[in-house]
């Protein structure tokens, strides 16, 4: 079964690194973010984060990032923002893998029912019946 558009829609947070001092840093990124095709992005509040909303596979977090790294923003590179951004990078990409796999046709399932009533599957007692009435 193929995933419904809800569930390619993908939303995350992403941290900027908290020095300088800069509220603006966020809005800044978050404006510029606004700009890109299939991305929304906001700003939050006083934090040095900001909440982006995509689509895969048209747009994926890697990609963002690095369109902010390009543009000079830095983002947060403790362990955790890194391990937090390392398996949402996975989990996109298994993602996206998915949606390429053909849909397979489950709807027509008597052939596998006429399959497996002709095909000997270990349940058939090969003892005559004459026999087994006085077993």
């Amino acid at each position: 079964m193929k995933p419904n558009p809800e569930q390619s829609a993908k939303h995350q947070l992403i941290q900027l690194y908290p020095l300088p001092h800069d509220h603006d840093q966020a809005a800044h990124a978050a404006l510029y973010l606004s700009t890109l095709d299939g991305v929304s992005a906001q700003a939050h509040g006083d934090t040095p984060c900001i909440s982006v909303h995509y689509r895969l596979p048209e747009c994926r977090l890697l990609w963002i990032e690095d369109h902010l790294k390009q543009a000079g923003f830095h983002l947060d590179e403790s362990i955790l923002s890194k391990i937090k951004r390392a398996l949402a990078h996975y989990c996109e990409d298994i993602a996206c893998s998915n949606l390429d796999i053909p849909e397979h046709n489950i709807k027509n399932r008597d052939v596998y029912v006429k399959v497996w009533d002709n095909h000997p599957h270990g349940d058939h007692d090969e003892t005559p019946e004459e026999l087994r009435r006085y077993l």
